[in-house]
């Protein structure tokens, strides 16, 4: 399986833009990326995966002005974004209307994390649109701590990125479309905290 190294952004861009699954590092674990807005490019990534339809992936943005042309944004979500991403941090926003339904099967909400590195976020502007981004893993198997295991692991992706990753703590993910802010999952980052840059 092909490996690029984290300069090789326009050879990733160009898989990636073919509908292509490509595994890269990310803050927490290793991930698995295809572009957002093709259904042939998320039935591949379900293929490499082997996950189930009723799932929807998390999406990464270059930035926030990228979460702003898929998502509704609001003040609060705004200083939430600012104060704590790129970081452990995984908000959820309601999806803008022309975003088309496949994307989140069929829900009014993406869960949407900014690239966490030069690398990402370079791949990311290359390819034109967000990233789904999920572990790298089968579906309910122990997520991948080396690039030789995501080969063995998930021997239908177009290539990976090399590049290491700290395995920390799973990103928080709080609920920005209902006005208290409910905590989805504890991660490094807790409410209160959240809570402060809001004072």
């Amino acid at each position: 399986m092909r490996r690029y190294s984290g300069d090789e952004i326009d050879e990733m861009a160009a898989v990636l833009k073919a509908d292509g699954v490509l595994s890269v590092p990310t803050d927490t674990v290793y991930g698995v990326c295809a572009r957002m807005l093709s259904q042939k490019a998320q039935d591949n990534l379900r293929h490499v995966k082997n996950r189930p339809l009723t799932k929807a992936f998390p999406i990464m943005c270059a930035d926030l002005a990228q979460v702003e042309t898929i998502c509704e944004v609001d003040e609060t979500s705004r200083k939430i974004i600012q104060a704590f991403m790129p970081g452990p941090l995984t908000i959820i926003l309601k999806k803008k209307a022309e975003v088309p339904s496949f994307v989140n099967g069929g829900l009014d909400t993406l869960a949407i994390r900014l690239a966490t590195s030069k690398e990402l976020h370079d791949l990311i502007q290359a390819v034109g649109e967000p990233l789904y981004m999920t572990s790298a893993n089968q579906s309910g198997q122990p997520v991948c701590t080396s690039l030789d295991e995501i080969e063995k692991q998930c021997p239908l992706l177009d290539g990976m990125m090399e590049g290491t990753v700290s395995f920390g703590q799973a990103s928080t993910i709080v609920d920005g479309t209902k006005a208290d802010l409910p905590i989805l999952r504890q991660g490094p980052l807790t409410k209160e905290q959240i809570l402060n840059v809001l004072k």
